[in-house]
């Protein structure tokens, strides 16, 4: 895979061609010496559990891994803490309003996006849900949303390495429990 820097081939500051790698993550303008930093982006995934014992789950809308399942979550916009770009992306892909999250664990990824690998720090989250749920409605990136027993989650359904490895990692370590 190639390093994220080769995409970028002059200064985005002055325009020179002379844009060159100064170390494994950034590029240095020999012009005017801006230096670019290529710094993984935040993202987030949400295992949502219910009462019983039940995770929710969406199926991927677009590519990359169409078809298949996946975690509610996204990248993190600008100006946006982590958490409230949690909540945000569980709203889009879920309706549902959550207001308390635990962080569990994060993981390095990189993103196969329209043909360049972006690097992310995931950043995995426990929600539970108590109670009467309200109807879950899959929109924005989810084609489908579903609960699934925790016991019956199959990791190898999970079309995206970084998703499949957390949900491993979830099962394995009981952190549903």
């Amino acid at each position: 895979m190639a390093h994220p820097l080769d995409k970028f081939a002059y200064c985005p500051v002055c325009g020179s061609k002379h844009f060159e790698i100064n170390n494994f993550k950034s590029k240095r303008c020999q012009d005017c010496g801006f230096t670019y930093y290529a710094n993984p982006c935040s993202a987030t995934a949400a295992f949502i559990v219910n009462d019983k014992q039940e995770m929710l789950v969406v199926r991927r809308a677009k590519e990359p891994a169409k078809g298949t399942l996946d975690l509610p979550g996204g990248f993190v916009d600008m100006y946006e803490t982590v958490e409230d770009g949690m909540r945000r992306e569980i709203k889009e892909e879920t309706g549902l309003d959550i207001a308390e999250i635990q962080y569990l664990f994060s993981s390095p990824n990189v993103y196969e996006y329209s043909g360049m690998g972006v690097h992310t720090l995931d950043m995995d989250f426990l929600v539970r849900v108590h109670g009467e749920m309200p109807p879950i409605k899959a929109a924005d990136d989810a084609a489908e949303a579903l609960w699934i027993p925790i016991k019956e989650v199959n990791p190898a359904e999970f079309g995206l390495t970084s998703i499949r490895n957390a949900v491993i990692r979830f099962i394995k370590e009981g952190c549903f429990e």
